[in-house]
């Protein structure tokens, strides 16, 4: 997630999640109910967090859910707190003016925490169309046929060629969105914020949605079986071997570590980076390292091995994948990892933006057999697990 310095370059993610779920019949909000295995709020904010052009992300809850949030997102979830209001609309406002207190932004893209299933390329076409439109929606057609109902009986069809279902997220010119919702009637209601901006007589584009962005209202929605159905759970393994050498920097896990040797290699020779790469790559079914960054090729000399990383989780991001958890494991004699071991933890959850609590590392050693025991170099394994779309 890249961190602008001008707000007005800032496109910011806004994450309604401030209702109780009545209709869904659970005991909790069905925000912080579990949807393929996570908390539903933290998907979209997973989503938004890993995409490279939101600078930051806002989540507006009820008052009192803060724990709630807390749990089903961990403590090192890049987000701002807001408080909403009565109805989905004080929330959104709420939101927008804790954004411009904060020092504003160029873009906003406003979504519901209920449609969890945000894919980068639905915010690729938002941002995109926003370079000519100061709004834009994404929107499916309606494929079953439509009819009017009056008194519980059939009246009349109704041309559903000229009906679209409206999803979120919708992208807006910050500035102009805040004027509209400032301008727009308290004792008036209104489900999305492109109602609000079309009340201010300002015009709304459209980009195609995704079937993905369906939105989680009624008990039936959230069938456990029926919907983990809907995604395949992949697992990749990766492992590296670096030679240590007098003279050579030593870096594991994209920290600097002091040591009287240091890994050799084409790049930083970052030996658990590698691994876990390499493990990325194999739940796509994308090769391994070397094919993307060949060490063959001189512009990745001593290059630092997190961007290897932050490309292969781009490559499943690109899928609409989601990384659920990675286990790793580093075998030398030395030097000693457990010192190291949460600030390694701590920095790969941040490249895979995930929680720490999805990010395991062990370390072994060999009991002084084979060339890790005699301390002629170190290896590291590691394991992926993602899931993807079903095709």
């Amino acid at each position: 997630m890249v961190q602008a310095s001008d707000p007005s370059d800032k496109t910011h993610a806004l994450i309604v999640a401030a209702g109780t779920g009545a209709r869904a019949g659970l005991d909790l909000p069905k925000q912080f109910e579990l949807i393929r295995g996570k908390p539903m709020v933290r998907h979209s904010v997973e989503s938004f967090s890993s995409h490279a052009a939101i600078d930051r992300i806002w989540i507006v809850i009820a008052e009192g859910q803060e724990e709630q949030l807390g749990k089903a997102l961990g403590p090192d979830s890049p987000h701002q707190v807001v408080i909403g209001g009565a109805t989905r609309q004080q929330s959104v406002f709420n939101g927008l003016t804790a954004i411009r207190n904060g020092g504003g932004a160029k873009n906003i893209l406003v979504h519901d925490a209920a449609r969890p299933f945000v894919s980068h390329p639905v915010i690729d076409r938002l941002i995109e169309r926003l370079g000519s439109a100061a709004a834009a929606i994404p929107v499916l057609p309606c494929v079953d046929t439509m009819v009017q109902i009056n008194d519980n009986q059939l009246d009349q069809t109704v041309d559903r060629d000229s009906l679209w279902r409206v999803q979120t997220p919708q992208a807006f010119d910050f500035a102009k969105l805040l004027v509209a919702h400032e301008r727009f009637p308290a004792d008036e209601n209104a489900s999305d914020d492109a109602q609000i901006f079309r009340a201010a007589g300002r015009a709304v584009a459209v980009v195609d949605g995704d079937e993905a962005l369906k939105k989680y209202t009624l008990p039936g929605d959230f069938g456990g079986e029926r919907t983990l159905n809907m995604r395949q759970i992949r697992t990749g393994m990766g492992y590296d071997v670096h030679r240590l050498a007098a003279g050579e920097e030593l870096w594991l896990g994209g920290l600097k570590i002091e040591h009287d040797k240091g890994l050799a290699g084409h790049s930083d020779a970052d030996v658990l980076m590698h691994a876990l790469t390499d493990a990325l790559l194999g739940t796509i079914a994308a090769g391994d390292i070397g094919d993307h960054f060949p060490p063959s090729d001189p512009q990745w000399r001593g290059a630092a091995s997190a961007q290897f990383l932050e490309y292969a989780a781009s490559l499943i991001a690109e899928k609409g994948g989601i990384i659920h958890n990675v286990d790793m494991t580093v075998i030398c004699e030395a030097p000693k990892i457990k010192p190291h071991r949460e600030s390694i933890r701590r920095n790969i959850a941040e490249i895979l933006s995930i929680g720490m609590d999805q990010v395991s590392l062990k370390a072994t050693t060999t009991e002084g057999l084979g060339f890790t025991g005699r301390k002629e170099g170190m290896a590291a394994q590691a394991i992926a697990t993602i899931s993807l779309e079903e095709n």
